[in-house]
């Protein structure tokens, strides 16, 4: 089975863009490996706890999906050169750096993941 490493993956995360939110934080994706989709979004971590998928949502275009509504029927897609916002409801994180985890389960490759540490962005 072809897998895809960590490194390269973790590409997909664009710098700087971990923030706070009102009532989490979020971060933003930025797909320039190739088109693909997961027919299934995995819990987050963030600095090792793990978060509950539905409280984990994505939005493109103002809409958004909720981790748990992710399938086969319905995939998680990541257009070539398009960007997304990842947010996280129930857990706000103190200034300084935090690791976040994703992963992912991808037909054909199976689960992958990754994870970046950044700081927050207090802007």
């Amino acid at each position: 089975m072809v897998t895809v490493p960590g490194f390269l993956l973790r590409r997909l995360y664009v710098k700087g863009s971990l923030s706070n939110t009102e009532d989490g934080f979020e971060f933003q994706l930025k797909n320039q490996l190739g088109s693909g989709y997961a027919k299934k979004l995995l819990p987050l971590s963030a600095d090792g706890e793990v978060l509950a998928p539905e409280h984990s949502f994505f939005v493109i275009d103002d809409q958004r999906t909720s981790f748990v509504e992710v399938s086969e029927e319905r995939p998680f897609t990541l257009a070539l050169n398009r960007s997304i916002t990842i947010r996280a409801r129930g857990k706000r994180l103190a200034p300084g750096a935090h690791k976040i985890g994703m992963s992912f389960v991808v037909q054909g490759l199976g689960t992958l993941g990754f994870d970046f540490t950044d700081v927050v962005n207090e802007a």
